[in-house]
């Protein structure tokens, strides 16, 4: 997770935000504990109540859950819902701005496919992979 916040979100919606990348990003993975909330909170120079926010967040929504005596688990299964759920959040709000922006610059389906192949060319056949499902 970074530390370089963003005036105009709160911290805690930035954290949130951050755990849900990670384990987008393969970086948290199911059934593993998220760091403590005084950890967190140390690491980052942040109070500790604006972790628990952004963790009491991921509890609400069933992205975590907390194991007594043991901390806060990503959950199993969880991968799923959070790819369904951001691919609906990014095609219904960002994907229509996305498309504006295409037609003022008068970009063609041909540049635009030479642009996503090479992409995915970079960064690898993992992503080549999830964009086919």
């Amino acid at each position: 997770m970074t530390n370089q916040w963003h005036a105009d979100t709160p911290i805690y919606i930035q954290l949130y935000q951050q755990v849900i990348t990670r384990i987008l990003d393969g970086h948290i993975l199911e059934g593993e504990a998220l760091p403590s909330v005084r950890k967190v909170a140390a690491d980052y120079q942040v109070n500790p109540l604006t972790i628990s926010k952004a963790y009491q967040m991921l509890q609400d929504e069933g992205i975590v859950e907390k194991q007594r005596g043991k901390g806060l688990f990503v959950k199993q299964g969880v991968l799923e819902f959070v790819l369904k759920r951001e691919r609906e959040t990014f095609l219904s709000e960002q994907w229509p701005e996305i498309v504006k922006q295409i037609g003022r610059l008068k970009l063609s389906p041909e540049q635009l496919l030479a642009q996503i192949e090479g992409n995915f060319q970079d960064i690898g056949s993992e992503h080549k992979c999830g964009a086919e499902k």
